[in-house]
């Protein structure tokens, strides 16, 4: 059986956000936004406590293109609407696209946290999976206890579909295991 993908768009636009796919020219930007954050992204993601070089961001966005190319996680970068001012990174990974299926996932940079960014940045691709790419179910997940992130998927008319209990361990502690809330939206 041979399968083609949609057509996926690599830019998104909302009323003050640019998602788009990363360029390598992303990369001191992104490595900038990241070391800037560093303390508060090492309490939720486990990537945030491997040390980075300039290089390593490089290789990533590089890894990040053919992964979109492929179709096997769609990285986009979000940026004020101007373009100017890096302000975080979504994707839809871990896809499906039998089903179709796949999960979002999102950070922004602490000086800009508390802004609704990153529920806009859900939201334009929350739309992009299941209006445009024609998803039938879509997860977010995130560590029980980081509750300004389990708003997000409450506000975007996600459900609560489980809470995997003792399910990971905590990124900000190896030896303390975390329970993870997993929403979805399905048609």
């Amino acid at each position: 059986m041979t399968f083609s993908f949609p057509t996926i768009p690599t830019e998104l636009r909302t009323e003050r956000l640019l998602l788009r796919q990363p360029r390598v020219q992303d990369a001191g930007a992104m490595q900038a936004a990241i070391q800037a954050s560093l303390p508060e992204l090492k309490v939720w993601m486990p990537w945030a406590h491997a040390p980075a070089t300039l290089e390593d961001r490089r290789e990533y966005v590089q890894a990040s293109i053919e992964r979109f190319r492929e179709g096997t996680e769609l990285t986009y970068v979000i940026w004020t609407a101007d373009g100017r001012t890096l302000l975080g990174n979504s994707s839809l990974h871990h896809l499906n696209w039998l089903v179709p299926r796949g999960e979002i996932g999102y950070w922004v940079a602490t000086p800009h946290t508390g802004r609704g960014y990153a529920q806009e940045a859900a939201r334009a691709l929350t739309g992009l999976a299941l209006d445009t790419l024609g998803f039938r179910r879509l997860e977010i997940r995130c560590d029980a206890r980081n509750e300004r992130s389990a708003r997000i998927p409450r506000e975007l008319g996600f459900t609560l579909d489980a809470v995997f209990r003792n399910d990971d361990v905590a990124a900000d502690n190896p030896l303390k295991l975390r329970d993870t809330l997993v929403f979805s939206r399905v048609q």
